[in-house]
Order: C-alpha cells, then sequence, then structure tokens
C-alpha cells in the first residue's frame, strides 16, 4: 500500500503576524458562518415551527372540545310567554348560560392518523433542515476551495513574474556585452508581459471567488476577510473501500434518502386519512344549560336570578352517528389521488436511492483518482523544477534560445497549478465521501474558543 502525505501551504511571509492581528476564516468556520446566517436557513426553522405548531394541534384534537355561551335577548312586540308558553306582546328579557362538551369516539382512524402525519411532518422538517445547511456548506466549502486555487495562482504567477524579470535583466546585461541578441531580449520582455497579465488576471479571478465565497456566507460584498490557507492532510492511505457499505450508510443517515423514506410514509398515511373519511363517524356530546327570564311589563313579579339559575338548569348526554351515503365521489376522487401519490413517493424514493448510489460511486472514484493524480503529478513537477533549471543553466551558457525557456517556465507553472488544483479537489471529495459515511460536514465547536 501506498501513503500519501502532502501539506498544501499558501501563504505570505508575514502569515503568522496576520493571523495575531485579525481573525482568520477556516473552512469550518466558513460553512459554520455561512448556515448560520443563510436566509434559506431560517426559512426552514420558521417552516419546522410550523411543523410543531401542526404536531401540537393534532395532539389537542384528541381530546374532547369544551365551548361555553352567554347570551342576553331583550324582546319585544308578540313573543313566546315561558311560564304559560302562549304568545304574549309584553317585552321580555332573557339570558342563557351554556356548557357544552364533545368527544369523537369514531372517525375511521382521521384523527390518529392526522396525528401520526404531524409527527412524520416534523421529522421531514428536521431532514429538510439538514439538506438546507448541507447544500449551503457544500457550495460553501466549494467557493473557499476556489479562492484558495486562485490564491494559489497569484502566488505561483507572482513568483513566475519575478522569475522573468531577473531572467530579463540578466539577458539585458548579456545584450550590453554581446552575449545574447536583440531577439532574445525581445523575447523575454514579452515573456513578462505575458507574465505580468497573468498575475493581472489570477488577481481578478480571486477577486471574484472571494465575492462568491461572500455571497455564500451572507457577508457584505465590501467586507474584508482573511481566509486560512493552510490545509493540512496527515497520511492518508490508499486502501480501497466498499462503495456498497458507504451506499448503506448513506441510504440511512443521508438527509435526502431519510426524507424520501419519510415522503413515502406520509403519502400512505394520507391514503389512511382519506379512507377514512367514507367509514360512519360517531361522537359523544355532553352539555348543561340553564337561563334567567323576566317580563319587563305587567304585575307579577319574576323569580329571583339565583332561583331561576338553579331550577332552569338542564343537562343532556348524547350520541351522534354519522354515514356518509353519496358526495358526488369527492371522497372517493380524494383516496384514488392519495392511492396515486403514494405509487408516486415510492418511484421518487427509487430515483432518490438510485442517485445517491451514483453520486457515493462517484465521489469514491474522484477521490481515488485525485489522490493518485496528486502522487504523479508531485513527481511530474519535481521533474519540470529540474528540467527547467537545466534549461535555465543552459540559456545562460548560449546552448537553449529564449523560446526554450519560456517553454520550460510555461510546462513547470502549468503541472504547480494542476498539482494545487488536484490536491485541493482531492480534500473536497474526502469531506464529500465523509459526508457519505454520515459524518458531519462541519466539525463541532470547541466551547472553549469563540467562533464569530
Amino acid at each position: 500500500m501506498k501513503k500519501l502525505a502532502y501539506t498544501i501551504l499558501i501563504s505570505a511571509g508575514l502569515a503568522v503576524t496576520v493571523c495575531a492581528q485579525e481573525k482568520v476564516w477556516t473552512l469550518d468556520n466558513c460553512m459554520r458562518y455561512a448556515v448560520e446566517n443563510s436566509p434559506k436557513s431560517r426559512q426552514q426553522r420558521y417552516t419546522n415551527d410550523t411543523y410543531k405548531a401542526e404536531y401540537q394541534s393534532a395532539i389537542a384534537s384528541l381530546f374532547p372540545s369544551v365551548g361555553t355561551s352567554v347570551g342576553a335577548a331583550y324582546n319585544w312586540g308578540r313573543s313566546i310567554d315561558p311560564e304559560t308558553n302562549t304568545y304574549s306582546n309584553t317585552s321580555t328579557f332573557n339570558n342563557a348560560y351554556s356548557v357544552s362538551a364533545s368527544l369523537p369516539v369514531f372517525d375511521g382512524g382521521v384523527l390518529i392518523n392526522t396525528l401520526r402525519s404531524a409527527r412524520v411532518n416534523r421529522s421531514i422538517g428536521l431532514q429538510e433542515k439538514r439538506k438546507t445547511e448541507d447544500d449551503i456548506a457544500l457550495n460553501t466549502m466549494q467557493a473557499f476551495i476556489d479562492v484558495l486555487y486562485y490564491q494559489g495562482m497569484v502566488k505561483l504567477a507572482g513568483e513566475k513574474l519575478a522569475e522573468s524579470n531577473r531572467a530579463l535583466y540578466k539577458v539585458r546585461r548579456q545584450e550590453e556585452l554581446g552575449q545574447k541578441s536583440k531577439a532574445d531580449v525581445s523575447q523575454l520582455d514579452a515573456q513578462v508581459a505575458a507574465d505580468d497579465y497573468n498575475l493581472t488576471h489570477q488577481q481578478n479571478l480571486h477577486q471574484t471567488a472571494l465575492l462568491s465565497l461572500k455571497n455564500y456566507m451572507n457577508l457584505p460584498a465590501d467586507q474584508t476577510i482573511e481566509v486560512d490557507t493552510v490545509i493540512r492532510e496527515v497520511e492518508e492511505l490508499l486502501v480501497p473501500e466498499s462503495v456498497d457499505a458507504i451506499y448503506a450508510q448513506a441510504a440511512e443517515t443521508n438527509p435526502t434518502a431519510v426524507k424520501a423514506a419519510l415522503d413515502l410514509k406520509q403519502a400512505r398515511l394520507q391514503h389512511l386519512i382519506y379512507k377514512g373519511y367514507s367509514f360512519p363517524t360517531i361522537s359523544l356530546s355532553a352539555g348543561i344549560s340553564t337561563n334567567y327570564f323576566r317580563m319587563l311589563s305587567g304585575e307579577s313579579e319574576a323569580p329571583v336570578f339565583k332561583d331561576q339559575f338553579k331550577n332552569n338548569r338542564g343537562e343532556y348526554l348524547s350520541f351522534t352517528l354519522n354515514i356518509p351515503l353519496f358526495d358526488g365521489l369527492y371522497r372517493r376522487t380524494n383516496v384514488r389521488r392519495a392511492r396515486n401519490q403514494v405509487r408516486i413517493a415510492q418511484e421518487m424514493q427509487t430515483e432518490t436511492l438510485r442517485q445517491l448510489q451514483t453520486a457515493v460511486e462517484q465521489a469514491v472514484l474522484d477521490r481515488d483518482g485525485f489522490a493518485k493524480e496528486v502522487i504523479q503529478m508531485d513527481k511530474q513537477v519535481k521533474a519540470n523544477e529540474l528540467a527547467y533549471q537545466i534549461t535555465y543553466r543552459k540559456f545562460e551558457e548560449g546552448v537553449m534560445s529564449s523560446l526554450d525557456l519560456q517553454t520550460s517556465a510555461n510546462t513547470l507553472l502549468l503541472s504547480q497549478a494542476n498539482l494545487l488544483q488536484r490536491r485541493l479537489m482531492y480534500l473536497v471529495k474526502c469531506k464529500l465521501v465523509d459526508y457519505y459515511k454520515g459524518l458531519p460536514l462541519i466539525e463541532p465547536v470547541n466551547e472553549n474558543k469563540n467562533v464569530n
């Protein structure tokens, strides 16, 4: 087995001083800040709060519903006398009080399945929150890696420009001594201009990558951030891993797969709910009522309020059976629609798991491929560095032309850029494979450290 150990170091000479003076954003800091301050993440939190309220409402619906009512009525003209139960033209005042309660005894399982559905909705909300946060973290990670890549390219382009300037200075001195021709000076002068343009171009790309990173982090565009450019990897063993084992873990823990299973469960519960509406319902009701009555005209004196409140009291207990007969095929259509939603959810789960398996296989394949490319590119960079040194020495001796020197320098720069890109992409794929294994994308926060 081969061992892969490398260190990516893209920093200026005063990196330690900069770190001491201002906050340096690591990859975990950026992802954590992006997740905590993303509007999408906050929107999902509010949605989950709604799911929680619906779950509490479903629990409450299992308890009896209780209501009270108080009413007062003033009647004049022709009305019924409650004492004689005959019509009279006497003005009256009536004050009524009632308390009632109702409890569903049987409803075809609608209430129970609604409670189960609300519980599943809460779980779906948690998975949606995880998926939203994971997507934000992955996008931020890619933007962070882009910043590192272009920052490394700026460093390489700056070194290339400095080397070309030194070579141009020597060639001009040699031209004055008659050892080099005007064509050699012109060729190197053109190379310096090309390197200067490349440095400017890479700086622009670096600024664009920084802007994209701040956008994912929801930071103001004019805010200056210092990105941690030191990333170390400790001895990665290039051993094959079982893709099936990683996929099995992802199918159980990945929010996309878990949500697909919950969506199927939710569809089945909705099917049961709509089927329950086709069954008869039985409900139990009970109540108590009383009233106070007074004739506002006439010689008779009404009993006092206390006596009427006690004597006029009445109680009732009732069972109600409601049998649905025909409603224009409304319930039948809903059941059929819900059954089709179950089938759609099954197909969507199958497609989601298939896509997840493909993503796992691709991530493992890319990770192993980039690991091998890093090893080969590292050898290629060392060989190109040696070739450039030999070419530069022969150029000084007059054996090689300036065109040969330019070609060798460009080859070295290209191999260094490819090595940097492969190393960074290897880090991304390692993080992605670990994510499919169920590991968190963001490392837990150390409580002793103050994270912005």
